[in-house]
């Protein structure tokens, strides 16, 4: 019996059909530290994603960045790759988190990402992340969480 699980095979060529793919993502901190929740981050990642809509037209929908993860939707042009941008994404929480005197960001390795195939599965999903700082305790409703919003507006349709 192997001691390690393998990691899935990344999506490939049976979602070509889904062009562009819209993306839903989580990636989270090592250790679940708590360190993503802040005025800094928040900044950052309007930030990242607006120059990314302007520089390379990868669009960011709604968002969601709780205190250890971070879920979001998004849409990359055609030769798009996802892991490059969420490295990209990550390196920049990290550096506002240490320049406004904050911890270094340590990231658990890769992220989970799903192809959303439909705009009910889009509504869906985001009906329950944008519950999460609620099931967390952090707000008593969803609207009073900070850490939050729509970019650009994106659909499955």
């Amino acid at each position: 019996m192997d001691r390690f699980v393998p990691r899935p095979h990344r999506l490939g060529e049976i979602y070509a059909n889904y062009s562009p793919p819209l993306y839903f993502v989580t990636f989270c901190t090592a250790g679940r530290q708590r360190l993503l929740a802040s005025v800094a981050c928040h900044e950052a990642f309007v930030e990242y994603a607006g120059k990314a809509l302007h520089l390379a037209s990868v669009a960011v929908g709604r968002y969601v960045i709780m205190p250890e993860h971070v879920h979001l939707f998004l849409r990359g042009p055609e030769g798009f790759t996802l892991g490059t941008w969420i490295r990209g994404l990550k390196r920049s929480l990290s550096l506002a988190s240490m320049e406004r005197g904050g911890a270094s960001v340590a990231w658990q390795s890769g992220y989970f990402d799903h192809i959303i195939r439909h705009s009910e599965s889009y509504r869906e999903k985001w009906a329950y992340v944008r519950e999460n700082p609620v099931r967390a305790g952090l707000v008593s409703r969803a609207e009073e969480w900070p850490y939050q919003g729509e970019i650009t507006v994106i659909d499955r349709a």
